[in-house]
């Protein structure tokens, strides 16, 4: 099992300044420690997440200040972008960090990041199968092939991108929140998959991983396992029950934020803004109970390699640990040292 970082802080409007410090100071610590990679995500117009606006911009930070922890975007919204673009960007990462870039991609989930989009109603609703296409050819211009577009005089124009990266071929992942489909569509894209315990339990995820690797064979042949990253809210301290009490707090207002997001997210989520306080509070204590015990990585070391343990018997083959829902900085870089400590023991 591989301990990588992860990060998609709910405070873009709660410092005047050193909002980047955490990400920084960790990347450095993953790096010295041995850890695999750190990620970065892709967020608009909205504080939870709000940090991260362009992951090629925080990758290209994460490959200044370090030597061999891998730098990866998780996940950048393909459909708000023209893939050219998206191919230029990362072949920088990858030039500025030797040959340690990799991208996840994802559709895109919340109506209003497509008033990025030229059409944004057609981009919304076409963003699933604007993702597969936009795959293909961001990994064929990885690969120094041309595209072909209409340039500015209306003639066409076969484009190819620079600098040419230094790895042959982009690694790349596809982001799921738990929907067999995308799964499925990871496997047949041959790419390796992104996912998280907030929309699905883990009798749902070893079933959603055994889609990926039986529609990965089918297509790929029986040798292609691909890999699977987990993401995972983590804080590790001196026993289960400090832990908890350490993060009651802040993830309770990190839950919160998440939940005024899919409150505006679209039609699909109609009713949780007409929720009572009482009854958001009530639905807050739930998901922090549920989250805390099922679906993060809180508590001891020895709580964290039963977990670990459980999740490589379902099939993950990379947890990565979500850091900055709130905690104080102190606790958390004392934290990481203890999932320093646990990544070097798995391997």
């Amino acid at each position: 099992m591989d301990i990588s970082l992860f990060y998609f802080a709910d405070d873009a409007a709660s410092a005047d300044g050193g909002r980047y410090d955490l990400l920084l100071d960790g990347a450095r610590l993953a790096d010295d420690a041995g850890l695999h990679a750190v990620w970065t995500p892709e967020r608009h117009f909205h504080p939870f997440g709000g940090l991260y606006a362009n992951s090629a911009v925080t990758g290209a930070a994460v490959a200044a200040i370090t030597r061999r922890v891998g730098v990866r975007a998780g996940s950048v919204v393909l459909p708000l972008h023209d893939p050219i673009r998206v191919a230029e960007e990362w072949s920088m990462v990858d030039n500025l960090s030797g040959g340690r870039a990799a991208v996840a991609f994802a559709s895109g989930w919340h109506a209003q990041d497509f008033v990025l989009h030229p059409d944004p109603q057609a981009g919304y609703a076409a963003r699933k199968t604007t993702l597969t296409d936009n795959i293909d050819v961001v990994r064929r211009l990885w690969r120094g092939e041309t595209v072909t577009r209409t340039d500015g005089g209306g003639d066409k124009a076969s484009v190819r991108i620079f600098p040419p990266p230094v790895q042959s071929e982009l690694p790349f992942w596809v982001t799921s929140s738990g929907r067999p489909e995308t799964f499925r569509t990871a496997g047949e894209l041959g790419g390796n998959l992104l996912t998280h315990l907030l929309g699905q339990r883990l009798d749902v995820l070893r079933r959603n991983i055994g889609i990926y690797r039986e529609t990965l064979a089918a297509h790929h042949g029986p040798a292609k396992r691909g890999r699977v990253t987990l993401m995972l809210h983590t804080l590790l301290g001196h026993c289960d029950a400090e832990v908890l009490e350490l993060v009651r707090e802040p993830f309770s207002a990190y839950l919160a934020s998440s939940l005024d997001l899919t409150s505006r997210s679209g039609p699909t989520t109609e009713g949780i803004d007409e929720l009572t306080e009482q009854d958001q509070r009530a639905l807050l204590r739930r998901a922090f109970d549920r989250y805390s015990r099922e679906a993060g990585l809180f508590g001891s070391v020895d709580t964290a390699r039963r977990l670990i343990a459980t999740l490589a018997d379902a099939g993950v083959d990379e947890v990565a640990c979500l850091i900055d829902f709130g905690v104080d900085r102190a606790s958390v870089l004392k934290g990481l040292d203890r999932v320093a400590d646990l990544a070097r023991e798995l391997n």
